[in-house]
């Protein structure tokens, strides 16, 4: 040790440290006495007990919501082969995880009806602000229109991204019936970006006049999706999008709120401008078909200082979860779930409207704004006490309003469940 000092030029390990401020530095870390692994593991099972599943405390949350993954989805992801997943650097002797990854691609832009897909970005937060970016290097425009009612994490990523590009994120903001004002009048627009179903669940309609407004301003259009929404409603190609991103939650379980997959598309023709990876099919040397990494245009590669992006992993074990998933279910299957989500959440608006609250917005997917009659934070913390979990609150948005997620999960049962639970708390709060 003393040694070590010598050649380093000092007098003791604590000089190592003085570069850090003395009001942060602590004396050390309250740790319990060493434990035998038993021990451990019997004490991580006393708090893991405190956790509750769906089924035990019903949530009515949004964004993240329960969804039913079939057995023989966790089975295929379970496989050593794709558990361990990974970016292929030895593509040639990867050709299953590849083929499973130009799959993924392929379900998202059959989904999504656009020309191209990557093997997907962190999440959906990321994805829109990689398209703000990609858009930028399209055009060479500094200005993003995004919508008001957007959700704040997500927002808060968009503006991170774009201050590092130097570039203007504006808000615009949302009619009477939930949806984005699309009376702009901007000028030098980058890109504008539209979210289907938004952030209160509305979905949206106007294809012809989002097309137009795209026209007018000269600017791309960057569509945020839920896929399962578009297992029954027109494709964002439907009304021109340029790029497309969403979340990715196909069979991919709750875990406590992640991780999920970004899903990111866009037309053919942006294809050298797009962020991650894409996989491609091809023919080997002998004429059979074959697997390969055809862009990956990442920071580590080659391309580095002219990457287009500095994300370096993509979600891989997610994209085979949500191909298997969707394999799984197929196209009528995925029909039949989007339309049970719908039918749920509108059962559950009308029982809500039923004692007392207001329903603003007629028109949604699978998640709804409500208006309660008393405290909407107040009723939150009632119906917790109660074993349900509530819905978001919304406040900065619409004043007392809660932003509920109904999915497959929540049967007629369990809504009534919830229904009751909410009058109850409601004649309290009285």
């Amino acid at each position: 040790m003393e040694e070590m000092l010598k050649f380093l030029g000092l007098k003791s390990i604590d000089e190592l440290f003085d570069c850090i401020p003395e009001e942060i530095k602590i004396d050390g870390l309250n740790l319990h006495e060493p434990k035998e692994e038993m021990e451990v593991e019997m004490e991580i099972r006393n708090i893991l007990e405190k956790n509750k599943t769906f089924f035990d405390m019903p949530s009515f949350l949004p964004i993240i919501k329960p969804h039913y993954i079939p057995a023989v989805v966790e089975e295929i992801v379970s496989r050593s082969e794709f558990y361990t997943s990974y970016t292929p650097y030895q593509a040639e002797a990867s050709q299953g995880i590849l083929q499973a990854m130009f799959e993924y691609q392929s379900i998202i832009c059959e989904l999504t009806g656009m020309g191209v897909a990557n093997v997907s970005m962190y999440d959906s937060a990321t994805a829109l602000g990689e398209a703000i970016l990609m858009a930028n290097r399209i055009n060479g425009k500094k200005k993003v229109l995004i919508p008001k009612n957007i959700y704040w994490g997500k927002k808060s990523v968009a503006i991170n991204y774009a201050k590092g590009a130097e570039m203007e994120i504006k808000e615009i903001d949302y009619r009477e019936d939930g949806r984005m004002s699309l009376d702009i009048n901007e000028k030098d627009v980058s890109a504008i970006y539209v979210e289907n179903p938004n952030f209160f669940g509305v979905i949206e309609n106007r294809y012809n006049e989002i097309k137009k407004l795209k026209e007018e301003l000269d600017a791309l259009l960057i569509v945020g999706i839920d896929p399962l929404h578009l297992a029954i409603f027109n494709p964002p190609s439907y009304y021109d999008a340029d790029i497309v991103i969403g979340e990715g939650y196909l069979g991919i379980p709750l875990n406590f709120g992640g991780p999920l997959l970004g899903i990111f598309a866009s037309k053919k023709e942006y294809v050298r401008q797009m962020p991650g990876k894409i996989v491609g099919a091809t023919l080997d040397a002998n004429g059979k078909r074959a697997f390969c990494m055809t862009l990956q245009t990442r920071e580590q590669h080659i391309r580095r200082g002219k990457a287009t992006s500095n994300i370096c992993s993509n979600q891989a074990l997610c994209c085979i979860a949500f191909v298997a998933y969707v394999a799984v279910l197929g196209r009528n299957g995925l029909r039949k779930i989007a339309i049970e989500n719908m039918k749920n959440a509108r059962y559950m608006a009308k029982k809500l409207e039923k004692i007392g609250f207001k329903i603003p917005y007629k028109e949604f997917f699978n998640e709804f704004v409500a208006i309660p009659p008393v405290n909407a934070k107040e009723l939150n913390n009632k119906i917790l006490e109660k074993g349900i979990h509530g819905g978001l609150l919304i406040d900065e948005y619409i004043k007392n309003g809660i932003l509920f997620g109904i999915t497959e999960m929540h049967t007629k049962e369990i809504i009534d469940f919830a229904v009751d639970k909410f009058e109850e708390a409601m004649e309290e709060i009285k």
